[in-house]
């Protein structure tokens, strides 16, 4: 049908050109994400202290990362960098760093709604406990932020998983790249085209579903 012929991607043309490539983007979600959180947690906390020294910087960090679309960040970092400290840092390093810095502002206004989701009377009891600002954040307010955020968070790195395809304008050996290397080499660019789109939607759709399943059983233990 369409004259497409998708018998030709067998086990030895994963193992070769696509497993490489999905572990790649397997590493740097896992990494941005962890990353992006530890960061934007920071950046969250920097916004919400009140202190304008603090807020300022993390707001334009925070707006001028969302403002900007990511693949023209990963494209400036991997250009300018380089040509800033005199010798490449290669794609996959470049992109791992990019993605954190980029995903911190995104993660950052997660973790800022889910504080903010925290009622005042939380606050206020742990004050009453004499706790100071970091006990209070750090004991009472961030565990049940974070328990609340869990779906949001793992939605954002379904979302990430996705994005780590525009590695792919650096040279970055990512899933999309391992697919289209094989459809190159054995002259079936189309199919291998199709069947990476198809490996996409059935992992990210699994793992929404499994978010969607997560965020009902949350709701229940509220």
């Amino acid at each position: 049908m369409f004259g497409l012929d998708l018998t030709f991607l067998n086990w030895e043309i994963l193992s070769k050109f696509v497993i490489n490539g999905f572990l790649f983007s397997v590493q740097l979600t896992v990494i941005a994400t962890l990353g992006g959180i530890v960061l934007g947690t920071l950046l969250a906390l920097m916004r919400l202290s009140g202190k304008q020294v603090l807020v300022i910087p993390a707001t334009i960090y925070v707006n001028g990362m969302r403002s900007i679309p990511l693949v023209m960040v990963i494209l400036w970092f991997f250009l300018l960098v380089p040509t800033i400290i005199g010798r490449p840092i290669g794609a996959e390093l470049s992109a791992t760093i990019t993605f954190v810095a980029f995903e911190a502002a995104y993660f950052s206004e997660i973790v800022r709604a889910g504080i903010q989701s925290i009622s005042r009377g939380q606050v206020n009891a742990g004050r009453a406990l004499g706790m100071t600002y970091g006990q209070n954040m750090r004991l009472i307010i961030l565990p049940q932020a974070f328990r609340n955020m869990v779906p949001v968070l793992l939605t954002q790195t379904i979302i990430l998983f996705q994005d780590t395809s525009l590695v792919y304008a650096i040279g970055a050996y990512d899933l999309l790249k391992g697919f289209t290397t094989a459809g190159k080499i054995y002259g079936r660019p189309e199919e291998a085209y199709l069947l990476a789109a198809v490996v996409y939607f059935v992992l990210c759709y699994s793992l929404s579903y499994m978010v969607k399943r997560l965020n009902s059983r949350i709701a229940i233990i509220r």
